[in-house]
């Protein structure tokens, strides 16, 4: 383990922590956009959730061995987003006949987007995001604390 190693975990996380927010802060941006995407027949679709999935940085068989045989010394080495993928579930559908994208009935599709999920996914991103920040100031205050003794 090198001495930076602290430090680079934690910037893996704010990298991913940040691409969190960034998707949170886009779903609620297009919380209402009916005409996101077109789809293969030509008609418009509206926005779909957009939600980031997050891995291991390295996961060889040595590691995973390692870690289930509980015999483990070297620290885990950070965070990667893997994908940023849609949200299959249904499109929310609003009864008002007055809407341009209203279908035959009168119904509209809206994104599949809850405001409030998304709010707390954001807080959750910014709070992993806080706590490493807080991870790399502790580091670089023990490391600078590390050169004074050699004063």
């Amino acid at each position: 383990m090198g001495i930076f190693h602290s430090i680079n975990t934690s910037a893996s996380a704010l990298t991913a922590q940040r691409l969190r927010m960034d998707a949170a802060s886009s779903n609620i941006a297009n919380a209402d956009s009916t005409r996101a995407t077109q789809n293969v027949n030509g008609d418009w679709e509206p926005y779909r959730r957009k939600m980031v999935e997050l891995q291991p940085k390295e996961q060889t068989f040595q590691s995973l061995l390692q870690t289930a045989a509980n015999q483990s010394e070297s620290p885990g080495t950070g965070v990667k987003a893997t994908k940023i993928t849609e949200d299959q579930e249904p499109f929310k559908e609003v009864y008002n006949p007055n809407h341009p994208d209203a279908d035959q009935n009168g119904y509209v599709q809206l994104p599949n987007v809850d405001p409030l999920q998304e709010m707390v996914d954001m807080m959750s991103a910014t709070r992993s995001y806080e706590a490493n920040v807080t991870s790399i100031n502790a580091t670089k205050s023990m490391l600078m604390k590390a050169l004074e003794i050699g004063r």
